[in-house]
């Protein structure tokens, strides 16, 4: 099997970092190329025991002098769309983790990679926990249909509500009729105090240090309650499926919206 030559951008995050290690031990995989707006011309030895591999600021000269087959992206929501661009351009596979693209951005690097006959990959998050915990959900909803969503992230997220929240609430909302929830006559003494609101289903977003990534899908019936609930302690969840993904984007002619397309 050919060696997967990979890049890294975002390399010297502490997301980035994960991935490096995680491409470094896995078979049939290279980490070639590291692109970050800090650490420029440091080495990656201290991660991959390769010297060769140091970190540039400029994500086309790197494509250009090490010919990548993929390319990873847990930067955030300003910068990953251009990133994307410049990659789908010069033929340059995307694994893209960094959530926030609108669905229009999302429908033109689709179209960007028809053109290139040439597939990618984003996701809103890569643990298989918590893949199954939105399959899950989905299916619980089809039964309670009373939900409401509480996300938990450490303080540096940028966006709010997560990827993962909104994806959760979209699979929800595919198999439960909208309706509002509460009290008909409720009133927010507060401004946002029952949180954001997906199709009628609340999501809550909290940010507090010492957290990763957490999640709760709580349902209630007459009578009952169910939570199905997700926690990402060491961002090494992550790294099974942002292998897989690197492995299986290869196989792509298309734009795939979802890691659970590829279980």
């Amino acid at each position: 099997m050919k060696e997967i030559r990979v890049l890294v951008c975002g390399a010297m995050g502490k997301m980035g970092q994960e991935v490096v290690k995680a491409i470094t031990e896995a078979e049939n995989m290279q980490v070639v190329a590291a692109v970050d707006i800090m650490h420029i011309g440091e080495s990656l030895s201290f991660l991959t025991q390769n010297d060769s591999v140091r970190v540039m600021d400029s994500l086309e000269q790197a494509i250009l002098e090490t010919s990548p087959d993929v390319y990873v992206d847990f930067t955030n929501p300003t910068v990953v769309y251009g990133n994307a661009k410049v990659c789908i351009e010069h033929g340059v596979r995307p694994v893209i983790g960094a959530t926030g693209l609108s669905e229009e951005q999302i429908d033109d690097l689709r179209q960007r990679m028809e053109k290139k006959k040439m597939g990618g990959l984003i996701a809103s998050n890569f643990a298989i926990g918590a893949i199954l915990m939105m399959e899950f959900s989905q299916r619980a909803a089809q039964y309670l249909p009373d939900v409401e969503i509480i996300e938990f992230h450490h303080d540096n997220k940028l966006d709010a509500p997560s990827g993962t929240a909104i994806t959760t609430a979209t699979k929800i909302a595919e198999v439960r009729t909208p309706h509002k929830q509460g009290h008909p006559d409720e009133k927010e003494v507060l401004s946002g105090a029952r949180g954001a609101s997906w199709t009628g289903i609340p999501i809550h977003s909290v940010r507090l240090p010492g957290r990763v990534a957490h999640q709760e899908v709580i349902f209630g019936g007459v009578g009952q309650i169910l939570t199905i609930r997700h926690d990402s302690i060491d961002r090494r969840s992550f790294m099974p499926g942002v292998v897989l993904g690197i492995s299986k984007v290869m196989e792509l002619s298309s734009l795939v919206v979802g890691l659970e397309k590829l279980l």
